[in-house]
């Protein structure tokens, strides 16, 4: 293959592959003069070129940086609003665990203020694990949602015991009777009659109890918290706001039978601009948040609320991408919109469930060759021999460079951006493929937070 000659550059690819722009969450990348996508954390870079041929794929990259960074925006964007509304609640951020349990992620949110949430009692085993180990401050707090077995509610009350301020939230009215004698404070979750445009859009939710439900209980000792989840994905910003409206109406009824209520949670839902298209921002959605609670809340002459997010896509989704390499490429075969199958060294259905389950859409762009003069519109395919294992954007396609442009020797490499929820979690082996490896950027260092799989680790998992 001859040298590839590069375009003039005078040409933005930058703005081509929608790098370098704040409402994207894409600030923290750039495009080097070789074609090669750039990452930055403060004045460090690093070469994401460099490290997948150092390190190979496919290859998940977290950076810390961004936990802390977005996690900080939050907590300022409220400190602003705080006293710009003069609001009189206070605001905590619980990290729900189940958005991402590796102890890289979760570990830098702890250290940056973070509370956590749990779902299930193999949850509540790490914190256990944490604040045994003496790691936690001792006013950090956990809320504990999700149904809650035998197990499960031993080990709250375990917790509870040994000093440690665990919320369960309360999903029905046998659960109720369960911690019946609880010492500690009491959340409950209430089924909002409010629907959203989001990935959980059900018209039946089995979480939670209606309004009626819950004021026929009466008087609920120690209870703080009135919590609800209207949906995943949340796509239009209006939709949040008449989710809270509905919620405090109910809250401010609750509130009359129950005076310590003194909380809402919001659960999760904030969207993140997975296809890098515009969405609503973090500062028009605590401001409108905060202006509605007290507007309400003055009124009704009752205090301003406490408020609770759990907005865990938001805040981990963008610090990681993960790299493929594009191992072979073949004809498609009746298809107008695209003309190429590119296979990659990874798989769709193993390390990004969402593809295939709900359809995620994810915004990729190469790793070299960024600048090409030549573009294919293609199709990616995993390794799977699964006809599901396959991945084409909104548009039909996607714009890859052309393969046969490579210099001598040369591989492309694709990466996929705001991995960093989910994911990990839902990730399986189907066909026994490997789960990628993990490095991890920090202060300039690269490190290895999960070595890549050998065909023994995969096979132990299946008794082999």
């Amino acid at each position: 293959m001859k040298k590839r000659k590069r375009p003039p550059a005078r040409k933005n690819y930058k703005k081509t592959w929608k790098l370098g722009q704040k409402e994207f969450n894409t600030q923290y990348f750039d495009i080097n003069k070789d074609g090669e996508l750039m990452i930055r954390e403060g004045n460090y870079q690093y070469n994401v070129y460099d490290l997948a041929k150092k390190f190979g794929s496919a290859v998940e990259i977290f950076l810390p940086s961004i936990l802390e960074e977005r996690l900080s925006t939050l907590f300022r964007t409220v400190a602003l609003n705080t006293k710009r509304l003069s609001y009189k609640g206070k605001f905590t951020y619980h990290f729900p665990m189940k958005v991402n349990q590796n102890k890289e992620f979760m570990l830098p949110l702890v250290s940056e203020g973070a509370h956590l949430e749990c779902a299930s009692a193999n949850d509540l085993w790490i914190v256990k694990k944490l604040w045994e180990g003496e790691n936690f401050h001792s006013k950090i707090k956990v809320l504990c949602n999700g149904p809650k077995t035998e197990q499960y509610i031993a080990l709250i009350k375990k917790l509870r015991e040994a000093g440690l301020t665990i919320i369960p939230i309360i999903e029905d009215a046998e659960e109720l009777k369960l911690f019946k004698g609880f010492n500690g404070d009491l959340g409950i979750r209430i089924n909002l009659q409010s629907k959203v445009k989001s990935h959980w859009d059900k018209k039946i939710d089995r979480f939670g109890l209606m309004l009626d439900e819950i004021l026929e209980l009466g008087k609920i000792r120690n209870l703080k918290i009135l919590h609800y989840h209207i949906g995943s994905q949340i796509q239009v910003e209006n939709d949040m706001i008449v989710a809270l409206r509905e919620a405090f109406n109910a809250y401010k009824k609750i509130r009359e039978i129950n005076p310590t209520l003194d909380t809402i949670n919001i659960g999760g839902g904030f969207a993140i601009p997975y296809e890098k298209k515009k969405m609503y921002s973090v500062e028009s959605v605590i401001y409108r948040t905060m202006k509605s609670l007290k507007d309400m809340s003055d009124k009704a002459a009752i205090p301003h609320p406490n408020i609770i997010v759990e907005w865990g896509r938001h805040i981990t989704a963008p610090a990681q991408i993960t790299v493929y390499r594009i191992v072979a490429a073949k004809p498609i075969h009746g298809a107008s919109v695209a003309k190429q199958w590119y296979i990659i060294d990874g798989s769709f259905m193993n390390d990004l469930l969402d593809t295939w389950a709900i359809h995620q859409k994810w915004h990729i762009t190469p790793v070299n060759n960024m600048d090409a003069k030549h573009r294919h519109r293609v199709w990616l395919a995993g390794l799977s021999c699964d006809s599901d294992d396959k991945y084409a954007a909104s548009d039909g396609y996607l714009l890859l460079p052309a393969l046969e442009d490579l210099e001598e020797g040369e591989a492309q490499y694709i990466a996929i951006f705001d991995t960093g929820a989910y994911q990990d979690a839902f990730s399986s082996h189907h066909c026994l493929l490997s789960s990628p490896a993990k490095i991890v950027l920090q202060n300039g260092i690269v490190t290895v937070a999960r070595r890549r799989e050998t065909p023994d680790d995969v096979g132990k998992l299946f008794g082999w």
